[in-house]
């Protein structure tokens, strides 16, 4: 447990406070108008459960001294996001939203859905709850405007090819890759998407209606028809933004709904009096905080990445408003307004929303319970079963691929709290094993993922990357030989983590020093979660042996190949992307891509039809 700092060591002035684990890894991040008033307050002699729990579990507190509370803000935001501390109120997926997004930065820009970081020169709209519901509102309006969708790649091979894609037959497309319209009409049918999008809907309307008025006047029938058919398209987009004020206002609201455990967040973008974007999430209470604490953390999350609109709405006004507020005016650059509506349409929308939000809670609540107590169990069993001295929290599980000796790769997964954390699985590319050698490729495995883990240790903590904590349980995709390779590294670095050996054949657990095997009875919590770890460490492994391996093969072709070195061959893998569609190419579509003597030599190559690599024979056999 962390040991109280005496007051006077603690400066009285604003900045941020981290307290760390025993390993340097970030329990809690938090800031503060005075560090010596916060800090000392962790020390009273009454906390709440969950503020007693991450002292337990820290072993050292720090600060950093900011300028003023805006500062303060905008740092803690940034050590949040960088480490993830466990007992920080966090959105509990912690995924990016899709947003729709226009790549204006082209010189034929596109559309097409987007998560992620924010890139320059790309305009964004949303954010949206569901992929899908973004694909079919484009869908729509490509009638309307028929900007490109395709990739680059695809972009250039039609542009080589001179023949356009289905998409411009079916008039999804206006043809840019082969000159069907010039640059100025494109840029009218993208900003004219730009506009619906933003919620100017009524002069798209205005103008689809004249223009189909005017085709019919001049008995343009089959012209007015398509005029009308995209008016209709419009429409139907238009009804899935529904108008929410009656003035063209724009704002963000936000609604939660929340037991002592998490909350259910709804976020609805208005842009122009219409809902044109919906996210919801649900959040993990780890601080003890009131509802309006909880909002001013979500406004951090929502908006450190993002730039806030002029007003956002919420349910209860923090009490550090003003702070928020000089922060969210210094991400936008203009003056945000946050406010709780009393009456009117917002108030009944923030009503709804929140009538929402405490529907979907429900719904989680009876998902959560069923998934709380079993995963619970789950480690209270694997401890039980495998003689473990804590449950195990984090447990890494570790499988060899290879096919006769080639591409031998290794995987690593990990399991926090019993769920999946895919930002910590690594591949290993087996580099000193001839052959195949499962036993020493584990144990070449092994042993770089914990000598990294011993030279991350010694580094300062600020530097340190995801090997820097380690498990609590390491769990090896084998038998006896397998493990005994584990406990020999985990000795020879002079590492007390306990290990175990997952067989496939009945099942059975091999740990060190016994002789007979650990067999879990079927139905245990504990046998579902060391096969699911097993299982999801088999799938990582194998995955990235088949990338390989076909890179591989691809490679071991077009070497042969006369006329085909390391820029063509580099071009033809940027083109088609895997053997499989290269075999399946054309050598008009190879010609896109390499001379036509050359496609026609990789033509046959492919197929056996010449002598390299012999009459047929399958390269893609290992």
């Amino acid at each position: 447990m962390v040991q109280r700092p005496l007051p006077s060591e603690i400066p009285d002035v604003p900045g941020i406070y981290l307290f760390r684990n025993r390993h340097g890894e970030v329990m809690y991040a938090g800031k503060a108008k005075s560090l010596r008033k916060r800090v000392s307050s962790y020390f009273s002699k009454r906390l709440a459960a969950r503020t007693a729990a991450m002292l337990e579990a820290s072993e050292t507190v720090e600060w950093i001294v900011t300028e003023n509370e805006v500062e303060a803000l905008m740092l803690e935001y940034s050590l949040i996001q960088k480490h993830k501390p466990r007992f920080n109120i966090r959105l509990r997926d912690d995924k990016s939203y899709p947003y729709l997004a226009i790549t204006r930065q082209d010189d034929w820009p596109r559309a097409l859905v987007m998560r992620g970081k924010r890139k320059r020169g790309t305009q964004y709209f949303g954010p949206y709850g569901h992929a899908y519901a973004i694909r079919q509102t484009l869908d729509l309006l490509l009638r309307t405007f028929p900007v490109r969708t395709c990739t680059d790649a695809k972009f250039r091979r039609h542009e080589a090819s001179g023949r356009p894609c289905l998409l411009f037959h079916i008039e999804r497309c206006s043809g840019p890759c082969v000159g069907e319209i010039t640059p100025e009409a494109y840029g009218e049918y993208v900003d004219g998407l730009a506009r619906f999008l933003s919620g100017n809907h009524d002069d798209v309307v205005d103008r689809l209606t004249v223009q189909m008025m005017e085709a019919s006047e001049r008995q343009e029938y089959e012209h007015a028809a398509r005029l009308r058919d995209q008016l209709s398209a419009i429409q139907k987009a238009s009804a899935r933004q529904e108008m929410v004020t009656r003035r063209p206002e724009n704002f963000d609201l936000l609604a939660i709904t929340e037991d002592e455990l998490e909350a259910s967040m709804a976020l609805l973008t208005v842009r122009r009096g219409r809902v044109v974007g919906r996210v919801s999430s649900i959040i993990d209470k780890v601080e003890d905080v009131t509802t309006a604490e909880l909002i001013a953390r979500m406004l951090e999350q929502l908006y450190g990445a993002e730039q806030p609109p002029g007003l956002i709405l919420v349910p209860e006004l923090p009490a550090d408003h003003e702070l928020l507020g000089a922060w969210l005016t210094a991400r936008r650059e203009g003056r945000v307004e946050l406010r709780v509506p009393e009456r009117g349409p917002k108030r009944r929308l923030l009503d709804t929303a929140r009538a929402n939000a405490a529907e979907e809670f429900a719904r989680h609540r009876l998902r959560r319970n069923a998934d709380h107590n079993a995963r619970a169990k789950a480690l209270r069993s694997l401890q039980t079963a495998l003689d473990l001295p804590d449950p195990p929290l984090r447990i890494e599980c570790y499988d060899i691929s290879t096919v006769q000796g080639t591409n031998t790769v290794g995987s690593m997964v990990v399991l926090e709290d019993g769920l999946p954390r895919p930002s910590d699985y690594r591949h290993f590319r087996v580099r000193d094993v001839a052959g195949q050698d499962d036993f020493a490729s584990m144990e070449e495995v092994l042993r770089r993922r914990f000598t990294a883990y011993l030279a991350e240790r010694e580094l300062p903590v600020d530097e340190r990357g995801k090997f820097a904590y380690p498990p609590s349980l390491v769990l090896v995709d084998g038998g006896a030989g397998q493990l005994s390779r584990a406990v020999q590294v985990l000795n020879e670095l002079d590492l007390d983590i306990p290990v175990a050996g997952l067989a496939k054949r009945m099942e059975e657990v091999y740990l060190p020093g016994r002789a007979e095997t650990v067999r879990i009875p079927r139905g245990e919590e504990a046998l579902y979660l060391l096969q699911r770890v097993r299982d999801e460490a088999h799938r990582f492994a194998i995955t990235y042996h088949r990338k390989l391996r076909g890179k591989r093969m691809v490679d071991s072709i077009l070497d042969e190949v006369p006329g085909v070195g390391a820029t063509r061959k580099k071009a033809l893998l940027r083109a088609f992307g895997s053997l499989k569609r290269l075999r399946e190419a054309s050598i008009d579509q190879i010609e896109e891509v390499v001379p036509r003597k050359v496609a026609g030599s990789v033509y046959e190559a492919l197929h056996g039809l010449s002598g390299v690599g012999g009459p047929g024979r399958r390269h893609d056999e290992p």
